[in-house]
């Protein structure tokens, strides 16, 4: 009886020995680093750690040196972070470490004092869990302010037109085949509709995003704001889960809702990207709540109203350029047009889930034609409309303006259009005609 207890006793021990070893041998990390990220902002740099699962985390700053510290529990680091490139960042160097047998420790080697935001995103479509770092540099004001420092508030004042390139950095927008990315092409865009209003003398570009890096819809109205921006754009080039949807479109903000099931899609699409690229939390400021409300109220009402009419001109031009998906100014509740004191627009330049589109997209010429009929829009609207104080409004009499024709147009309704006679514009721009053709070009006598 003796001899069987003990050989239970060994036979236990032995047992529990085994399991032990099999677990810590076998032992399973919450989850893995991946990969990892960088973009550089024009306020700050942010770290993207894509990671197979969740996980837990603290960040703090230590002093002399500076550095900052991430710990992730039960974590493994099953990337490098050799390929890097830390030049023009509050970076220096990276290392790594186990820590407590199981968990891991980041340190980011910093050169100098910087305020640090960390936080996790959950797996959202194509996008795993992720660990984003946002670390701002003691240059992070200075920078931003150097991004806006062209605009110059003054008498007899050039029109500013804020361009804002849709997603960026981590969010790369919708993707079209040979991997065409809707972030590339709208930023392509955009840069070219700058340095359109750049060179006339009556208007400015302001681009809202100056590289490739992520920026949450409130803060892009934020940067136009502080632009001085007098109208706002956004282009896109976004996908629809139909390939065979084709078409350009132009969308102002809706404050009841989308008027079309396709413009619903759209904006949930857009308002979502804040998910992917990981907004913080609005902040209010401190009004009474009646007069915050009525005032809102009658600025968007107004700013809609303008917002709406500048659509149409710009519809009308693309139309000479691409083929409309609709005919008329959209509308749906984008985060990024919720601005109640700047008319905006966001412009959807194309379907780049459509082959041909995405081709189109792609190629350097349409993105240039493309951008001028924007810029043609805009510049006919506030020809006919221009902003009290602006050059423009001193001297449109004697701007001579050009009309791309559109599809539908006739020379009458032209003429009536830009306040002048089918006869002047015969003689203006010497046609043996009346007949118009898509996508000619006529010259607007000034007044």
């Amino acid at each position: 009886m003796r001899f069987e207890l003990q050989f239970k006793m060994r036979l236990a021990v032995t047992t529990l020995l085994v399991v032990t070893t099999l677990t810590f041998a076998g032992k399973n990390f919450a989850a893995d680093i991946e990969s990892v990220r960088l973009w550089r902002a024009p306020d700050n740099t942010r770290l993207v750690l894509d990671l197979s699962g969740a996980v837990e985390h603290k960040s703090f700053v230590l002093s002399n040196p500076y550095r900052l510290v991430v710990d992730v529990k039960n974590a493994a680091l099953k990337t490098t972070f050799k390929d890097l490139d830390l030049s023009g960042t509050p970076i220096k160097g990276v290392r790594s470490g186990v820590r407590g047998g199981s968990d891991l420790r980041l340190v980011f080697d910093l050169n100098g004092r910087a305020e640090v935001k960390s936080f996790a995103l959950k797996a959202y479509e194509q996008y795993g869990d992720r660990l984003v770092i946002d670390i701002y540099g003691r240059d992070a004001v200075a920078v931003e302010k150097k991004a806006v420092s062209k605009v110059v508030v003054q008498d007899n004042r050039k029109i500013v037109i804020a361009i804002d390139a849709g997603h960026g950095g981590e969010d790369p927008g919708a993707l079209g085949p040979q991997k065409i990315r809707e972030k590339v092409v709208a930023f392509q865009i955009a840069q070219r509709l700058d340095k359109l209003f750049d060179n006339d003398p009556d208007f400015t570009g302001a681009l809202v995003r100056t590289g490739d890096y992520y920026l949450e819809h409130r803060k892009r109205t934020t940067i136009a704001r502080n632009s001085r921006a007098d109208f706002f754009v956004s282009i896109h080039a976004d996908a629809f889960t139909n390939p065979k949807a084709h078409g350009a479109s132009v969308y102002a903000l809706s404050t009841k809702g989308a008027t079309s099931e396709a413009a619903r899609y759209l904006a949930n699409k857009e308002n979502s990207a804040d998910l992917i690229g990981g907004s913080g939390s609005l902040s209010l400021d401190d009004k009474d709540a009646a007069l915050a409300e009525v005032l809102l109220d009658l600025s968007m009402t107004a700013t809609l109203s303008s917002s709406l009419d500048a659509g149409e001109y710009v519809l009308r031009k693309m139309g000479s350029v691409a083929r409309l998906h609709k005919k008329q100014v959209e509308q749906a509740g984008f985060l990024v047009l919720k601005s109640p004191d700047i008319p905006s627009l966001l412009v959807e330049t194309g379907f780049i889930s459509n082959p041909g589109e995405a081709r189109q997209l792609s190629n350097a010429d349409y993105q240039q034609k493309m951008a001028e009929a924007i810029y043609a829009g805009l510049v006919e609207y506030f020809t006919l409309k221009p902003p009290s104080g602006s050059s423009l409004a001193a001297n449109k009499n004697k701007r001579e303006r050009s009309y791309i024709v559109a599809r539908g147009d006739t020379l009458s309704q032209i003429a009536a259009r830009h306040n002048t006679s089918v006869q002047k514009l015969v003689s203006y721009n010497k046609m043996k005609s009346n007949s118009v053709r898509v996508g000619q070009k006529l010259l607007i006598p000034a007044y």
